[in-house]
């Protein structure tokens, strides 16, 4: 089995460079007919029923009030159910003809499985799941001294999605629905102080991809990578970190617009602020460079105590 790993790692790069070539242009001409069939065919959501985390405030209330305008009926879950009251007024003003409001704590697994029952139980039927629900606690690792302070953020992050999801796939599969999952830019190209969070959104951004391996035949998925939004979350790390401000806020509103349209289209992945995109090639060819250039701008210069002369030795 050595000898044959030995053989493709002589082998195959070289011949990768042969394939691709020859594959792009066909590929080229499928993503083509793909595109024009995503233009004739948008998914209509009236009447269809949107269950979104995360609702009470950020990219979860503007991803209700898209959905709204579109004439969809909203099962709206936050653990802040009070705040949710003028979020539903405000749907149901926009054009949904029904929406309830849930409070639960999705990283609970029993909240989750009953803010999935009580949306069945109510629409009798789920199209979309929306996981939007999110948090973050900064920290640089070396003053992480107790680390079961930054569990919940894997905790909502991560199981928080998988425990609706969960739930939702027998649903989602009887109406050929759809998962939309706000994961992050952090996911593959992370930022300094948020650890957890990167991690948090790199595992959901990869159980997602593997979920839609599994079941893409029968539900869709859609993985949202945003960059900064201006939301909540954002404005918090903004206060505590002023290195983040040279990172442009996006708005809050439009990122709501392009996540519903691309999942009506049923993209796979969505975006926004569309520039966010120019890293990912700069982080997969010049890695060396990310770090060094965040590392100046975010101030994250070597301790004197990590230098060769310093070292001690017993």
């Amino acid at each position: 089995m050595s000898a044959i790993c030995n053989i493709l790692n002589v082998a195959l790069p070289p011949l990768s460079l042969i394939i691709l070539p020859i594959i792009m242009l066909p590929y080229l001409f499928f993503k083509l007919l793909i595109r024009v069939k995503k233009m004739v065919y948008k998914e209509n959501m009236a009447r269809k029923v949107v269950l979104i985390t995360g609702a009470a405030s950020g990219i979860g209330e503007q991803l209700a009030y898209e959905y709204a305008r579109r004439g969809a009926r909203l099962s709206l879950v936050d653990i802040r159910k009070d705040n949710l009251v003028a979020v539903a007024e405000m749907a149901k003003l926009l054009g949904s003809p029904d929406v309830i409001i849930i409070g639960a704590d999705v990283s609970d697994v029993q909240d989750s499985k009953r803010f999935v029952d009580e949306t069945v139980d109510h629409f009798e039927r789920l199209d979309h799941l929306v996981n939007n629900a999110g948090i973050g606690i900064p920290v640089l690792i070396e003053d992480c001294s107790d680390i079961t302070k930054y569990t919940p953020v894997i905790d909502v992050n991560f199981w928080g999605a998988v425990h609706g999801t969960l739930h939702a796939i027998p649903h989602l599969k009887k109406s050929k629905g759809r998962i939309v999952v706000i994961a992050s830019t952090c996911g593959w190209f992370p930022l300094p102080r948020s650890s957890f969070y990167n991690a948090s959104k790199a595992a959901l951004i990869s159980f997602f991809e593997t979920l839609r391996i599994e079941l893409g035949w029968c539900i869709g998925i859609t993985i949202v990578t945003p960059g900064f939004i201006k939301t909540e979350l954002s404005l918090k790390a903004y206060e505590n970190r002023p290195s983040l401000r040279i990172i442009p806020m996006g708005s809050a509103v439009e990122c709501a617009k392009d996540i519903v349209k691309s999942a009506c289209r049923g993209d796979m992945y969505v975006t926004n602020p569309s520039w966010v995109k120019v890293l990912f090639p700069f982080k997969v060819l010049y890695p060396e460079l990310v770090d060094w250039v965040q590392q100046h701008i975010f101030g994250l210069f070597p301790n004197p105590s990590c230098k060769k002369g310093n070292i001690k030795t017993d």
